[in-house]
């Protein structure tokens, strides 16, 4: 299961807050799809997703100032 999680608009360090918020109540194997316009993020949650060992399974620039990453547990 792949929850989205819509974060555009939402100033660092909020999309990664809300994505630990979001991770910390998926099962092993499920994910999710973050979509965010806040450039930090882009180093922010892979950072964050490798030291929980977490698997980064897609990020991808998909606007002039917006990104999607899709994380799994």
């Amino acid at each position: 299961m792949i929850v989205k999680l819509e974060t555009a608009g939402l100033v660092c360090p909020f999309p990664l807050v809300e994505a630990k918020e979001a991770m910390a109540k998926l099962n092993k194997g499920d994910g999710i799809e973050i979509e965010f316009d806040c450039t930090q993020a882009t180093e922010a949650i892979p950072n964050w997703a490798a030291e929980e060992g977490y698997e980064v399974t897609n990020f991808e620039q998909v606007g002039n100032a917006k990104w999607t990453i899709t994380v799994v547990k």
